[in-house]
């Protein structure tokens, strides 16, 4: 390609690019119409998929975890057969399926190679789609003609039925020969015996890119004959391809959203679009305030300084919410809060401008000793001195970081001379309950209105609590509160139903706690009463959490009572007294040692693994992992999973606890500079074993300050 001026114009403007645009398969995932490919998204490219047919509606989120992972979740109903046979159960909805895809790169094309992937779709699901894969993908281009992107892959189980080809594997041992049939336990188990058994089928395909034209062509030979799909077992319904060939366009309306179609099989058409978005390149939307400063002269000694005028001008310009104000030494210590800036360069900045007009010229240094609910982390102590160098640009690239030093930060000892805070805060709010995929409907769903407060008794005891009030929502076509799993657990979290179905306002948390640091990096908090909406009880955790670590390890312990749903404040008394076969926790402990590891390898990069070992609520011990990655933008995308001593069959459906969420900064929303950020969680199957408490406050995101994870600055 040419890099004069008029080229890299021209390849700027939309559809212009050479580059072979990469696009989503029926199922989910970078691919091309049923089969895979090798290619992957770019990373932290995020995408929303539907597609439908006259068997199956797909809804799938796809996601590029890594430059060389690619994971997929997907929801799938089969429109030919029932949930569930019993009418009173799930009545006529469709039966539905969950399923997880995973793909790995194992190297990357290059002039002569091509892309080489593995992958494996509908891990650990019912065994409707699962099957394995490995895929080559080479691209050709042309200035003329476009690019054309060629596959070739051999799949095995779903990707495999047609049998085009004895499977390779079977020579090296007879385990690969024969595929079992069906799935082991309850679903949600991996299956690793099954892998890249059975038959198993050359599959391929074509994707033309003509030169500038947001247009897509699909050509590809389909491994699937169709024969074990669940409309054809379960219905029968003649899934029978007339031909092993799939055809089909994809129209690129802009860069994030577009159209698919294809005919299939022979015989069938397909309908279908896909939203993306690429989370490592979010931008912060949010933009500062200008900085306001008094316009009096600068005070000559601290007797004349306005204290509250300072106070004001730190939160507005650099959101530092103090809560005292200190002096020993020719240095103004501010204990503060910070909720506008993730950047803590830049509020440090703002808040040094603040300092430099509103305090005397004879302060030598000014620090910034950040706290959360009353925990002092860091102290960060600016040099008066050097930071007029800084601001007056007195030496090549001057950096507001060549003005500062951390430390771990301890109570002070000195009595304040300014306290502006309100020990009582307020907050009303509204808050979404959601969740796909149950027997009655696709989508439930449970709009209310938080009212949260809390005040202070005194510097380290807290008294909180959040009522909740219903809106609007449509848990009327909850058919039951007690699932008919066929396990004997303790309903700590099945129960579920009955706890939002009881009552429009409810009690969500309404606790006593207290927050207490030891030494540097020691902290610890103390809570008693309703700590979330099922559980009430008494507890305590601590953390170990050195400065700019990139490991911290923790425990908490809890002694924990069942709340009864019919009643605001009431306990169970008994494992048996809510009745219905239902067995509750009316006593009982639950508590965990907690790691947390922020990897060093590239490989791994920006990531975080959280590994929790103890004993959960339905009282298994066990181990649960967490691990997720967080993006340029801020935005972290995790996975979670938890095996106990539950085997499958004594767990139920799923086998074992598993769940996906994002974080995303809201300042990628918000017009106003924040450091809250919006979560959204998922769990596939709500069920009983590997459940943790849900406490208020975690130590770890209290303490993010001291080693930034969820408010490291934005990167792009």
């Amino acid at each position: 390609m040419n890099s004069n001026a008029e080229t890299d114009l021209h390849f700027g403007e939309p559809f212009q690019s050479s580059k072979l645009r990469t696009s989503q398969m029926d199922l989910g995932g970078v691919g091309i119409m049923q089969m895979p490919s090798a290619r992957m998204a770019d990373e932290g490219t995020l995408s929303f998929g539907y597609s439908h047919n006259d068997e199956y509606q797909f809804y799938t989120l796809s996601f590029q975890l890594m430059p060389w992972l690619e994971s997929v979740i997907r929801y799938t109903e089969v429109d030919d057969v029932l949930y569930s046979s019993d009418e009173s159960f799930s009545g006529d909805t469709s039966y539905a399926d969950k399923g997880l895809d995973t793909k790995i790169k194992l190297w990357k094309e290059s002039h002569l190679l091509p892309d080489l992937s593995v992958g494996l779709r509908d891990i650990g699901g019912t065994g409707l789609f699962d099957g394995e894969f490995i895929a080559a993908s080479k691209n050709f281009s042309t200035e003329s003609h476009g690019q054309f992107d060629f596959t070739l892959g051999i799949g095995w189980g779903y990707l495999g039925t047609r049998g085009t080809l004895d499977n390779p594997l079977c020579s090296t041992a007879e385990h690969f020969c024969n595929r079992s049939a069906g799935f082991s336990g309850n679903g949600g188990s991996i299956d690793f015996q099954r892998w890249f058994t059975g038959r198993s089928s050359f599959f391929g395909g074509i994707v033309y890119q003509p030169p500038s034209l947001p247009l897509q062509f699909k050509l590809e030979y389909d491994g699937n004959d169709y024969s074990s799909d669940r409309p054809v077992t379960n219905a029968g319904v003649n899934m029978t391809p007339e031909t092993p060939w799939n055809f089909g366009a994809v129209y690129s309306v802009n860069d994030a959203f577009n159209l698919r179609l294809g005919y299939e099989r022979g015989t069938t058409l397909t309908l279908g679009f896909t939203l993306a978005a690429n989370l490592n390149t979010l931008p912060t939307i949010s933009h500062d305030a200008p900085i306001k400063v008094a316009k009096d002269s600068r005070p000559t000694t601290l007797d004349e300084v306005n204290w509250e005028d300072l106070t004001q001008s730190l939160y507005q310009a650099s959101g530092y919410q103090t809560k005292s104000i200190h002096t020993v030494n020719n240095q103004v210590s501010v204990v503060a809060t910070q909720d506008k800036y993730r950047d803590r360069n830049k509020a440090l900045e703002r808040a040094s401008s603040i300092f430099e007009k509103q305090l005397p010229s004879n302060i030598e240094s000014y620090e910034v000793i950040e706290e959360n609910q009353g925990l002092p982390l860091v102290s960060t102590k600016v040099s008066a001195e050097k930071f007029q160098h800084f601001i007056n640009v007195e030496y090549l690239k001057p950096k507001i970081e060549d003005t500062y030093s951390i430390s771990p930060s301890d109570y002070l000892n000195t009595s304040s001379i300014h306290i502006p805070n309100t020990p009582l805060n307020f907050s009303l709010y509204p808050h979404l309950n959601q969740s796909f995929g149950s027997p009655e409907s696709f989508y439930l769903y449970n709009l209310s209105i938080n009212a949260e407060a809390s005040y202070w008794l005194n510097s380290k005891l807290l008294l909180s609590g959040v009522a909740s009030t219903n809106l609007v929502n449509n848990y009327d076509k909850l058919n039951f509160t007690v699932p008919s799993d066929g396990t004997s657990n303790y309903r700590v979290r099945t129960l579920i139903r009955a706890y939002v179905q009881e009552s429009d306002s409810n009690i969500k948390n309404l606790q006593l706690t207290m927050f207490q640091k030891y030494e540097k990096n020691w902290y610890q908090q103390f809570y008693a009463g309703y700590l979330e909406r099922m559980f009430a009880g008494i507890g305590s955790e601590v953390l170990y959490r050195p400065i700019n670590s990139n490991w911290a390890i923790g425990a908490d312990w809890n002694s924990i009572s069942q709340r009864d749903p019919d009643s605001t404040f009431g306990l169970f008394d008994s494992e048996n007294s809510y009745g219905n076969n239902a067995k509750v926790l009316a006593n009982g402990t639950t508590g965990h040692i907690s790691l947390y590891y922020l990897p060093q390898w590239s490989l791994l990069n920006d990531t975080l693994l959280q590994v929790d070992a103890g004993k959960f609520l339905a009282t298994d011990v066990g181990v649960r992992f967490d691990f997720s990655k967080q993006y340029k933008s801020g935005v972290i995308v995790g996975a979670f999973a938890s095996k106990t001593n539950l085997s499958a069959e004594e767990f139920g459906e799923g086998s074992f606890t598993k769940g996906f969420y994002l974080s995303m900064p809201f300042d990628t929303l918000s017009l106003k500079p924040t450091t809250r950020r919006v979560k959204a969680a998922w769990q596939p199957i709500l069920r009983d074993g590997g459940q943790k408490l849900s406490r208020k406050h975690s130590l770890f995101n209290l303490t993010d300050t001291v080693s930034p994870w969820f408010q490291r600055p934005n990167q792009n």
